[in-house]
């Protein structure tokens, strides 16, 4: 069997008999594929980013087409929250209220200097948090002030592809990554 590992082909093969196909493949590699695939995200935008946020959605960027299709208001039809701008302590509780309401599994990616390190507003200001992960676990980490729509593509495409490797929520937290000045 073929290694579909990085690629968004079904994991699997179909073995063709005089009445239909035969599907072989492991049962936890379908569900992985099935998963990675179809991601809800739920919108937490609270300041610049979530414009680059909305503008992935648009028809130029079009997330729909990795899997990305419906993005819901409610976080219990939500896969990944997309955590874009800054968190205040106020706002703290409500975000991690919306995280617990999330079903199992849920992953979190951290969009632009305000999700992962406070931003700029951080050290003029006591309410800012400094990240998101003061919060919540972040899974994937994606830099700019505000990042581009290619990164958060970039970033949901990284989450697919290491749902659909089998790795675990614990094995899926990428570390934050270090600031270099």
């Amino acid at each position: 069997m073929a290694d579909n590992t990085n690629t968004g082909t079904f994991p699997g093969e179909v073995h063709n008999t005089p009445g239909g196909g035969v599907l072989v493949s492991k049962l936890d590699d379908v569900i992985n594929w099935a998963r990675s695939n179809s991601l809800w995200p739920l919108v937490f935008g609270t300041s610049c980013c979530a414009i680059e946020m909305m503008s992935t959605a648009s028809a130029k960027y079009d997330w729909s087409r990795f899997g990305f299709e419906v993005a819901r208001a409610t976080p219990r039809q939500a896969d990944v929250i997309i955590i874009a701008g800054t968190i205040v302590n106020k706002m703290a509780p409500v975000l991690k209220r919306l995280y617990d309401q999330m079903a199992d599994p849920k992953y979190v990616i951290a969009m632009g200097a305000c999700a992962t390190s406070g931003g700029p507003f951080f050290y003029n200001t006591y309410s800012v948090v400094k990240g998101a992960d003061h919060v919540i676990p972040v899974d994937v980490y994606i830099a700019g002030c505000p990042p581009r729509p290619e990164a958060l593509l970039h970033a949901m495409i990284t989450l697919q592809e290491k749902i659909r490797s089998g790795l675990t929520r614990e094995q899926i937290k990428m570390q934050k990554p270090e600031q270099s000045f």
